[in-house]
């Protein structure tokens, strides 16, 4: 699973078809006007990362997706006293390893646990990184941004074309 397509492209498509709309309304407005649409699209693409955070329940599945895969990497090495789990609080994409392991285990399985999809890095100590939800919002902004972008073209298409008198 791949943290791009499970949750970090829903926000960027949603950012970038709200831009889409806000550029349609603002670009033919007042610079005051144009300003205050793309604000409100701004929010609105943070709100829908937010919303596809926590309600629609996409940080839960991300979790439990990357928890079970980490589980099996673990099985796998043939390791089952050690477990590791999604840094939370707010979450994160680094893992958290725990339990007895010599130092060769211990080098070998941060290594092995970040190479997951979905993991940014793993570690045997407590460290926080960028919370999930901020990587979401990102995300949207840069979908935003890109759709802004769009939304410009369609604008100097629409005016060059309004200049042409058949």
């Amino acid at each position: 699973m791949s943290a791009f397509w499970a949750y970090f492209w829903p926000p960027f498509c949603a950012g970038l078809v709200i831009a889409i709309i806000a550029g349609a309304i603002g670009f033919p407005r007042s610079r005051k006007r144009r300003n205050a649409v793309f604000a409100l699209g701004a929010v609105a693409s943070i709100a829908f990362a937010a919303l596809w955070h926590g309600p629609f329940g996409a940080a839960d599945r991300f979790a439990t997706e990357v928890e079970q895969n980490i589980r099996a990497m673990i099985v796998y090495e043939e390791i089952p006293q050690v477990s590791g789990h999604l840094h939370r609080g707010p979450l994160t994409r680094r893992v958290l390893l725990s339990g007895p392991a010599d130092d060769f285990q211990q080098s070998e399985l941060v290594r092995i646990i970040g190479e997951v999809p979905g993991v940014e890095s793993a570690s045997w100590s407590a460290s926080s990184g960028i919370p999930l939800i901020a990587q979401g919002a990102i995300a949207a902004i840069l979908g935003f941004l890109s759709g802004l972008v769009v939304a410009y073209l369609r604008e100097l298409r629409r005016r060059y074309n309004a200049n042409w008198n058949w």
